[in-house]
């Protein structure tokens, strides 16, 4: 059985993209222009070009229509190596992310606003302090981009007996970010957890993605421990679904604990 007409376009158009007739950042025809080439009625290209948007090949942008995705293919964003030192500083990075986004050729940007007060509840559950307090936290908030394109969207609460005072409160952390700092300070992170959940975004996120209300994202929780099992920091990441791919390596049954009788 035959594919609907509009999923023929969809593939038709996605495989012109990736032969660079559409290159990243240009305009794709106009619907009455493609009307008027035979490939199709106006209903079967706006259901094509809404698909082409789902898989993240295209963005509409307001008063100058829909245009091929500035960033093709995904973002490989590896939890295992990324948050250590020499991933994090490398060649002056401001962290895990600005590293990343240059392993892969690409340019990091970031528009961090830095204030105090008090995290969400469940966050503060996750920092174990007490949120009746006024300012009980450093809060950072970062709109990222890769090519000046947004990417991610990221917030870190700290604890303010910790970042109150210290370069964490400046925009610009320095190289390695944040994690050099607090290691700086005596409250170096030795263990991390990850959570992550799939949603759909808020209003304000779609809109600062740049991304279809219904596109889902992904909701990344990062709680970073010390030596002593102290959450030093708790990170929420938002990014597209369609745009990131996550991964992660750890061992399992290592020879030494295979033969460890405890």
């Amino acid at each position: 059985m035959a594919s609907p007409r509009w999923k023929q376009l969809t593939d038709e158009i996605a495989g012109e993209i990736a032969q660079g007739v559409y290159p990243p950042g240009s305009k794709l025809p106009k619907i009455a222009d493609l009307v008027a080439a035979g490939r199709g009625s106006r209903t079967t290209i706006q259901r094509a070009y809404s698909e082409l948007t789902e898989r993240g090949l295209t963005i509409g942008i307001q008063k100058l229509g829909t245009v091929v995705s500035p960033i093709l293919g995904k973002i490989h964003r590896d939890g295992t190596g990324r948050y250590m030192q020499v991933a994090r500083e490398q060649n002056g990075a401001r962290g895990a992310f600005g590293a990343e986004i240059e392993r892969l050729g690409m340019t990091p940007g970031s528009t961090p606003t830095v204030s105090r007060g008090r995290p969400p509840a469940h966050v503060a559950e996750l920092l174990d302090i007490e949120n009746d307090l006024p300012e009980p936290v450093l809060i950072r908030t970062r709109v990222m981009t890769a090519n000046e394109i947004v990417v991610q969207l990221a917030t870190s609460y700290f604890p303010g007996d910790i970042a109150f005072g210290s370069q964490l409160e400046q925009r610009d952390t320095g190289p390695g970010g944040s994690k050099s700092r607090l290691e700086e300070l005596g409250h170096g992170q030795r263990t991390i957890t990850e959570t992550i959940n799939v949603r759909s975004p808020s209003a304000e996120e779609a809109s600062t993605l740049a991304i279809p209300a219904e596109r889902q994202v992904y909701e990344i929780t990062h709680v970073a421990r010390s030596a002593e099992g102290r959450a030093v920091e708790v990170c929420v990441h938002v990014v597209s679904t369609t745009l990131w791919t996550l991964t992660y390596t750890w061992p399992i049954d290592p020879p030494d604990a295979a033969s460890d009788p405890a």
